[in-house]
């Protein structure tokens, strides 16, 4: 039977390379419309001609070999980037009659443009050999599986890229392109924290030991069966019969000798358990997708679930055994503070990251720590990286994958470039930052690990503009008491000595989750982040807050700044439990001084109560990143809004110009701690409006 436009997306995005993704859709979409022919054009931008790359219905040895114009048919989608629908193609004027195209053989014609992050990935195009009219129900279908399908074809193109320089297939200068996220040069050793996040990832492999590899897989297999039937019983009283059944599924399909006999099969046949489990239940989970009973084909999901459980018991171990090279590029599909800090230091050379974007916290946290960073387009196959040697650049945002001599030897060349500017740095570290008429201003550094002192002493900081304390919560697995959060703020204080250290009180939510504390949302960077967190938990808030004073003692350069302030309101509740932790110190007889106090401005709600907020406390600090996602409804960790998230908006610049001109009418200085602080045009800009840090 014709499958679902979701079962056709289901089966391309788990295809093991582009041919079988293209193939796939276009037999899938011919059954499902139906239609007499479907094929798919992917775009040359070198020749402006499209390919035709899969058809299903047309000539088979022209695949691969025809190109079409800008001038046809295909060539009118492109143009107008929207779906065309003809019930005579042969009477339309951009129709072009080939004895090696299909438009001649066929009546009616239906194109949609294939696009993924704004560019023309190429057609998908239809045919029937009558002129009838494509109904709604046609042309629902075929517009929603397009849509769904360009994502899906980038996927593929890029999976099929990376295995075709893992061949030697390419040109020796071929490069995987994405997003620039930390400037820098890299050349390693690809590692994985988490190898094998997804079993359709997963690559074959030669077994070294059968008799262990195939212990190890039934020893899976039992723990599972083990800790399904204990959940099980320790549910058991308040589960319905639905939802057991549920479970019972799973157990039965644990125990069918046939799933475990074939992949023990693959096992003793040379492949590795890994391997041997996604080939059966790939098998297993396709026999069933294709029967008529509804309730049968559906098991198929039970299936591919019971399949990721089996591979998240096989990976138990992995991180904890991990063996990291001399120079680690670290790779995952998303990558925060504490998988960074799992490389022993001194081996990490450079990020690449499948999810974020050159704002995220990621790309920050790299940028903080000097290390190049590239986030990908597309979904790399990880598990077929890893071990491969590659080369990062993160000032273009490109991914060489097992680089030639040539590329090795330019890109070696850029690095021992990079380290003798950096040399020749080193002479003005110590020259004020100052105007040609006479204006000072501080560079403050952002620090976010007890690594980053060093690095901020030797490049001349003149303070700590930002400490982020949620990192060492972030490393964590439970919370810090008093005495440890004492002693972390006590080191940065005494570093910096008689210069301003400023500490932002925890700042959690959004993309920093702490993974002892869940706070399930919808939607966490509109939810319980921040100065809302704080406020939440005074307990949490108090300890924090007594360390930071306890600190100050005989130092005094602690500032204290709120984050993610959005009412006069928490402000004042902020600076109360400040006040009390204050109080608190002195009635026990300890040191406490009162420090200077500050609040960021980040949501534009904080921009419009600027004059309330400067009157409570002595500074005000602009965080232009978030500011910049608030003002703009950009998501900074989403690759494809990056076009909207724009620091130098309009709006943001008066915004940020509207915060210094208010807060400088009470007498309070501001400064700005962002990605655009650290860009030489954004800090020109800020320099202008009258920033004073």
């Amino acid at each position: 039977m014709p499958l679902s436009w979701r079962q056709i997306v289901h089966e391309v995005n788990v295809a093991p390379s582009l041919h079988d993704a293209l193939a796939l859709i276009v037999h899938g979409v011919k059954e499902a419309l139906p239609v007499d022919a479907c094929a798919v054009y992917l775009t040359d931008i070198e020749d402006d001609q499209f390919v035709l790359m899969a058809s299903d219905g047309l000539d088979a040895t022209s695949v691969g070999q025809l190109r079409v114009g800008p001038e046809g048919l295909v060539g009118l989608v492109v143009e107008r980037r929207e779906l065309v629908v003809l019930t005579n193609a042969a009477a339309h004027p951009r129709y072009r009659l080939s004895p090696d195209t299909a438009e001649e053989r066929h009546g009616s014609f239906i194109g949609m443009p294939l696009i993924h992050h704004q560019r023309v990935l190429g057609v998908l195009a239809a045919w029937k050999r009558i002129h009838r009219q494509f109904d709604k129900d046609e042309v629902t279908f075929f517009v929603t599986i397009a849509a769904q399908l360009a994502r899906a074809i980038h996927q593929a193109e890029a999976v099929d890229e990376v295995n075709r320089m893992l061949s030697g297939e390419v040109q020796e200068d071929a490069f995987i392109q994405g997003i620039q996220a930390a400037g820098g040069v890299a050349i390693g050793t690809v590692a994985l924290l988490d190898p094998l996040a997804e079993l359709e990832s997963i690559p074959d492999r030669e077994v070294q030991d059968v008799v262990a590899e195939e212990t190890t897989f039934r020893t899976a297999v039992a723990d599972t069966q083990r800790e399904l039937s204990e959940t099980i019983e320790g549910l058991a009283p308040g589960l319905g019969k639905d939802v057991r059944a549920l479970f019972d599924v799973h157990i039965m399909l644990l125990g069918d000798d046939v799933l475990v006999s074939e992949t023990v099969e693959r096992i003793r046949a040379g492949n590795w358990a890994f391997g041997a489990w996604r080939q059966a239940i790939a098998e297993y989970a396709h026999v069933f997708e294709q029967m008529e009973d509804p309730y049968l084909r559906a098991r198929a999901d039970d299936i591919r679930e019971i399949g990721q459980r089996i591979l998240v018991r096989l990976q138990a171990g992995v991180r904890e055994t991990r063996q990291f090279p001399e120079r680690c590029i670290l790779m995952g599909e998303t990558l925060g503070i504490a998988e960074i800090a799992a490389v022993p230091a001194g081996r990490l050379a450079g990020i690449v990251c499948m999810r974020g974007s050159a704002l995220s916290h990621t790309a920050i946290l790299a940028r903080a720590l000097g290390i190049p960073a590239v986030v990908s387009l597309a979904s790399l196959p990880s598990g077929h990286l890893d071990g491969s040697e590659i080369v990062i650049d993160g000032y273009e945002g490109r991914i060489y994958v097992r680089p030639s001599r040539k590329v090795l030897d330019v890109f070696q060349q850029r690095i021992s470039d990079e380290k003798a500017l950096s040399e020749r740095l080193i002479a003005l570290r110590d020259v004020p930052a100052e105007t040609p008429d006479g204006v000072r201003l501080p560079l403050y550094a952002n620090i976010g690990l007890a690594s980053d002192i060093v690095a901020a002493q030797n490049s001349g900081a003149e303070g700590v503009g930002l400490y982020r304390t949620e990192y060492p919560f972030l490393l964590r697995k439970d919370f810090p008491i008093e005495g440890e959060q004492y002693q972390i703020y006590r080191e940065l204080l005494e570093s910096f000595a008689e210069k301003p250290v400023t500490l932002r009180t925890l700042d959690v939510g959004g993309d920093k989750l702490l993974p002892y504390f869940s706070v399930p949302e919808d939607n966490p960077f509109l939810g319980c982040r921040g100065i809302r967190f704080s406020l939440d938990h005074p307990e949490i808030f108090l300890i924090q807050l007594r360390a930071m004073l306890r600190a100050n003692a005989g130092l005094n350069n602690l500032q204290v700044l709120f984050p993610m302030i959005g009412t006069v309101g928490e402000v004042d509740e902020a600076l109360g439990l400040l006040a009390r932790a204050h109080r608190e110190l002195v009635e026990e007889g300890q040191t406490s001084t009162e420090p200077r106090v500050g609040v960021m401005i980040e949501v534009p709600s904080a921009v419009y109560l600027a004059a309330a907020l400067a009157k409570r406390v002595d500074f005000l600090s602009v965080g232009t990143n978030d500011l910049t996602q608030y003002m703009l409804a950009a998501d900074r960790n989403n690759a494809q809004v990056t076009t909207p998230y724009d620091s130098m908006h309009p709006a943001v610049l008066t915004a940020i110009d509207h915060v210094v001109k208010t807060a400088h009418l009470q007498q309070r200085p501001v400064s700005v701690c962002g990605e655009m602080a650290g860009d030489p045009a954004g800090a020109l800009l800020l320099l202008g409006m009258g920033v004073d840090a």
